[in-house]
Order: structure tokens, then C-alpha cells, then sequence
């Protein structure tokens, strides 16, 4: 049986990854001339550094399991400091506990982040009739609706900035914060909602890391699966755009940028809703115009190396996120030499942070050049952080059209879309767009599209599959 997997992503590598425990033969293509998607590692002063993702949420499993499937389990590294800060109303403040992504348990936990007007608001959450979210609710809307726009533009916006540079106020609650959402359909507020989560993460072991890295950065993990994919017989073509999808009498037949036309018994689409979309247009029309429907943000990052001689001194903590209403240019910042150790251990003579910049629908940033970005960065750390003005070395990574968006609807959009494949099981779809964009969800994905996959192999083959895979 070989199945041809569409994408050479983390998504992707996955989905080849277990196929090939499977027993079946694989070829994975991908148009770029790298494999990794954003997991990509450089070397800035020296230091190899990630310049895409970097870190992973370790309270899944898979992508912890999937690094020690591939060798890399010693590597694993837990950040050496936690502690994270908004910078907001002119100063660095220390990230507020007891929240949900922004969202508060206490009016008094966010305390120095807001106004008092602003903290006066939340307890209204309270007093309001009870909750109802529906099928589905716009983060923002849903909190500045119960608790005030200032809950939502000086810490929900950040933090949901921070992971998907999408608009708090068309995010969906049930896609993007499922827990929340859940509580929330329980509960007759938001604040009794975080509260029912912060009970059930009170069973969790003390000193439990939420993220952890991996030694030499996330980068590395995409290149050890797709070491140990080719080693274990995939064939891994970069450069090589697939241009049409047909379905055959025996399966499925790609058409290729390069002329060829390689024929499969299956395929793993691991690629953006977009390209999806296209390659779908001719044989699932109305998956396309849905995947078609999914919007992306873009996003730039500035890795900076300065000498810690030149610096007055160290920044602490990991980080810090900023809100899009105190119009500065960086939306967030990683102290990366104090965050790993592994990155502090490469030159202990260089400390090495990045910056973000772009958020959706406010990408103009992103056609600077690289000297401008750096000149933005380098101004505001300078103000938050007291960093000089003289980097040793730089590096602009941007990441174009990189965050789907999911907004208010986006999980039954998922589901009409599934619901249009039923017709064609022996073709999957995985990646971002659909089920998380974090590292675990999107193996997790390339998980259950393998799956779904190899229940449509005829009984003896799958038989066969099932026990390679058990060896």
C-alpha cells in the first residue's frame, strides 16, 4: 500500500512517521525546499536558536512522545525560568495568576494590569443573568460583554495574540479555548467557569512544567523524525509542488510541478487550508469553498544577540507579552538565554531574546526591511527592558501567511468539512487549521487522519498493518 502525504510540516513528518510504523510505503512532498514547516532552527551570534516554534505544551503527550520515538527523549528540556510579564501602561508588570487565558478568577489578581475602573467591572460578571455561550462565542466579545473591554484588550488580546495573532473579538471560545468553553456551559459566569478549571489543575503534580524545549531547539525535533523516517524507507521530496488531485479507478493519482504523476492507494493532505482548498476544488467542491473560508495571520521574528558585558543588566523572567492598545511595533518578546539553559550553555558571553511583530489585519510591518524591523525591536526592548541599541547580530524569520484563525463557527466549519470527505476515506486532512495549532494537537491530528486511513485498507492489509505497527 503506499500513501503519498501532502506537506513536509510537522503535520506531515507525523502522519509519514506512522505510516511507516504501519508498514506502509510512503512519499512525502513538499513544495518549499525544507522540511519542518515552523519548527526551522538558525544560528544567531553563533547560537543555534529556533526561528520558528519553541517550545512545546507538555501537558499533552504527543509531542514528548513522538520526540523520545525519535531518539531525542534525553534532549527534552523543561524552561529554566517560568515567570512571564505584560508590558502595559508603561511598565513591565509581572503576568497575573489564577487566569484563563485572560481570563480572571478574582477581579484582585489583575490588579496593576488594569484600572481600578477596570477591575471594578469584572465582579459584574457576577451580578449578570447566567452565562449562555451557545454553540459558540467570540472570545473578546463574550468577556468584554461580562467583565469589560479592558480585561479583554490589555490581557485576553495579548495572550490569544500571543498564540494565534488573530483579533480577540472574532476568536472562537469552543476552538480556541475549549476548556473555557466548557466550563462556561456549566457555569452562570465566566468567573465560576475559571474557577471549576483551576480546581481541576489543582490535581495536577507540583512543579509540573506547562511547556518544555527541546535541547538545540524545537527545530531539532523535525529533523530527527524526518531522519528517522527516511531511514526507515520514506521518500522525502522537497521542491516538488503537487499541482492536481484525481481520483482513480485504484485510488489516487498527484499531479506534480515537475511533470510526473505518481499514483497512491491514499493520501494525507498535511497542508494549509488554502492549498487544500485547491487541490480539493475538482473532486470535493464543497470541502474546498469551506476550507477556502479560513483566513491566516502573518508574523515576523526578530532574533537579536547582544554581549551581556553591553548589557546594565539581565532581563528576567521568560518574557513578555504586549497589548495591540499601547501601539507599539513587537506584540511579544522571549528572553531565550534566560528561558533555556541549553541556549544560555551555547555562548556564555551572548544573550539571545526574539521579538514578534505582526497580528492579523495589521501586517504592514511584515514589508519592512530587515533593518527597519530590527531598528523597531531594538526601540521598544530598549524602553521595556533597558536592552542598548547595539545588537551583535540579528535575524528576521517572517512567517507568512503562517496562524489560521479560528473564528466564532470554526469547529462546525471543521466538521461540514469532515463531513464532505465521508465520501472519499481513503483522503485525510491534518495540520493547524483544524483541531490546534500547538505541536501536540497537530500530531495528534496527523494521528487520527493516519487512523481513519488505515481503517479503509482492505481487511487482510489492515491486519497486517495493525500488527507492524504493534511490533
Amino acid at each position: 500500500m503506499h500513501v503519498i502525504v501532502v506537506g513536509g510540516g510537522i503535520s506531515g513528518l507525523a502522519a509519514a512517521h506512522r505510516l511507516l510504523a504501519a508498514g506502509l510505503r510512503v512519499t512525502v512532498l513538499e513544495s518549499s525546499d525544507r522540511l519542518g514547516g515552523k519548527l526551522r532552527t538558525g544560528r544567531v551570534g553563533g547560537v543555534r536558536v529556533d526561528l520558528g516554534a519553541e517550545s512545546i505544551l507538555a501537558r499533552r503527550p504527543e509531542g514528548t512522545e513522538l520526540a523520545r520515538a525519535v531518539g531525542l527523549g534525553e534532549a527534552l528540556r523543561p524552561p529554566a525560568v517560568t515567570s512571564a510579564a505584560i508590558w502595559t501602561r508603561g511598565a513591565l508588570r509581572p503576568m497575573p495568576q489564577g487566569q484563563v487565558m485572560g481570563v480572571p478568577s478574582t477581579a484582585a489578581s489583575l490588579a496593576g494590569v488594569l484600572s481600578d475602573a477596570g477591575l471594578a467591572q469584572i465582579a459584574r460578571d457576577a451580578e449578570l443573568p447566567p452565562l449562555e455561550v451557545g454553540e459558540d462565542a467570540a472570545v473578546g466579545a463574550l468577556v468584554a460583554e461580562r467583565m469589560g473591554r479592558e480585561v479583554v484588550d490589555r490581557l485576553v488580546e495579548p495572550l490569544l495574540g500571543g498564540v494565534y495573532a488573530g483579533d480577540a473579538y472574532r476568536i472562537s471560545l469552543r476552538s480556541a479555548v475549549p476548556k473555557l468553553y466548557e466550563m462556561a456551559r456549566e457555569h452562570d459566569s465566566l468567573l465560576a467557569a475559571v474557577r471549576a478549571i483551576q480546581r481541576q489543575s489543582a490535581d495536577r503534580a507540583p512543579g509540573e512544567p506547562v511547556f518544555t524545549g527541546i535541547d538545540g531547539g524545537i527545530g531539532t525535533l523535525a529533523e530527527a523524525v524526518t531522519a528517522d523516517c527516511r531511514a526507515k524507507g520514506a521518500a522525502l521530496e522537497t521542491g516538488v509542488a503537487v499541482t492536481n488531485l484525481r481520483r482513480t479507478a485504484r485510488g489516487w493519482a498527484a499531479a506534480l510541478g515537475d511533470g510526473r504523476s505518481l499514483a497512491a492507494d491514499g493520501v494525507v493532505l498535511a497542508v494549509p487550508a488554502g492549498a487544500a482548498a485547491r487541490l480539493l476544488a475538482a473532486e470535493v467542491p464543497a470541502a474546498a469553498r469551506e476550507l477556502s473560508a479560513i483566513e491566516y495571520a502573518s508574523m515576523a521574528i526578530i532574533t537579536l544577540a547582544f554581549r551581556r558585558a553591553d548589557l546594565p543588566r539581565l532581563p528576567r523572567g521568560s518574557g513578555f507579552l504586549v497589548p495591540a492598545v499601547d501601539g507599539r511595533i513587537i506584540k511579544a518578546a522571549t528572553f531565550t538565554s534566560g528561558k533555556w539553559d541549553w541556549a544560555a550553555a551555547a555562548d556564555p558571553d551572548l544573550f539571545v531574546l526574539r521579538a514578534s511583530v505582526g497580528r492579523h489585519g495589521e501586517e504592514g510591518p511584515l514589508d519592512w526591511d530587515d533593518a527597519e524591523l530590527v531598528r523597531a525591536a531594538v526601540e521598544d526592548l530598549g524602553e521595556a527592558a533597558g536592552l542598548p541599541a547595539k545588537p551583535v547580530d540579528t535575524a528576521v524569520t517572517r512567517w507568512r501567511r503562517a496562524l489560521p484563525q479560528y473564528t466564532v463557527g470554526h469547529a462546525a466549519r471543521v466538521a461540514r468539512v469532515r463531513s464532505f470527505l465521508a465520501g472519499h476515506p481513503e483522503l485525510r486532512l491534518c495540520g493547524a487549521a483544524y483541531d490546534g495549532i500547538g505541536i501536540p494537537a497537530c500530531i495528534a491530528g496527523a494521528t487520527r487522519a493516519v487512523g481513519d486511513l488505515l481503517r479503509t485498507l482492505p481487511p487482510v492489509a489492515r491486519d497486517e498493518a495493525r500488527d507492524e505497527a504493534e511490533e
